[in-house]
């Protein structure tokens, strides 16, 4: 009785959501349409004094909905809940999706970070390729880190910059910008730069040396992760197992979202599978964690 109860203001809400998700997907995909349409219209004669506003408005409008909504990806499975709500009939597809988001968000800022990680160690690994060949070229350290742009670094790069162009402290300044995740190898070229302008040692042969274990570490780190992909990508074909029961059950009219969704076994059962399929992510999501973790570092 309660779920028949709050089934109408359930299909209202997950229908206006289900509607702004496929303005988003619409507008993502007919963007230039829109924006030919209205160029069109706006050239059209008679047409012009009624075309130009509402198209701008719409496409204003869904261009901030887009933008809200690319910002911020993991809201997408409010429409997932909403679709599965609208099937199953029932509110706790939608509580789960809302449960979801922040886990989602913790999902994509974590990969977020490490695609700027990444993004950073190819930008040290360039950075020492790039003055030592400049160095062996005849010129000056001071004018060849002057000169490199290294926008991976954000606002810590210009320090340095400014330290190698008026004479500052550069290896003080490489081991502030070395404190970002994925730049720790500036570091290693701090040291090389103190040792090199203090003792008159060859700066490009160890900026070379630094490149080149750099990459080595990185290349170990890449084969790890290929070796690993093998344990992912089972790990993510077993979560998705009981997504395809779901929709086999369905295909043969056993309407397993009712059972799931309406009846005390089916609720029983999808407590019971919701926690062994999260025990099931952890675990595996460690043992993928131990075992791309340092030699140092998998004891503890």
């Amino acid at each position: 009785m309660r779920a028949a109860a709050g089934a109408p203001q359930a299909l209202a809400l997950c229908a206006a959501l289900l509607c702004a998700a496929m303005a988003v997907w619409l507008s993502a995909r007919q963007g230039q349409e829109l924006r030919r349409l209205r160029t069109l219209l706006a050239g059209g004669g008679s047409l012009t004094a009624a075309g130009p506003a509402p198209w701008a408005k719409a496409e204003e409008a869904l261009g901030r909905l887009r933008q809200v909504l690319g910002e911020r990806r993991e809201l997408m499975c409010l429409p997932v809940g909403c679709a599965v709500s609208l099937l199953g009939r029932s509110l706790l597809p939608l509580l789960g999706s809302l449960m979801a988001v922040p886990l989602v968000r913790r999902w994509l800022a974590a990969r977020r970070l490490r695609r700027e990680r990444e993004s950073r160690e190819a930008a040290v690994i360039e950075l020492c390729g790039t003055v030592a060949g400049d160095l062996r070229a005849g010129r000056q350290p001071g004018e060849v880190l002057a000169g490199v742009r290294l926008p991976e670094l954000g606002s810590a790069w210009p320090a340095v910059s400014a330290a190698a162009r008026y004479g500052g402290e550069v290896p003080a300044a490489l081991r502030r910008a070395a404190g970002q995740p994925g730049a720790e190898g500036l570091n290693a070229m701090a040291a090389c730069w103190q040792v090199a302008v203090e003792g008159g040692a060859g700066l490009a042969a160890g900026l070379e040396r630094i490149g080149a274990a750099l990459s080595a570490e990185r290349d170990q780190r890449e084969e790890l992760a290929a070796q690993l992909a093998g344990t992912r990508s089972t790990a993510v074909m077993l979560a998705l197992l009981p997504v395809l029961a779901l929709l086999m059950g369905s295909a043969l009219g056993a309407d397993p979202l009712r059972v799931l969704l309406h009846t005390p076994a089916g609720l029983g059962c999808l407590a019971l599978g919701g926690l062994l399929e999260g025990a099931g992510v952890v675990w595996t999501r460690r043992i993928v964690q131990v075992a791309g973790a340092p030699e140092g570092r998998r004891g503890g």
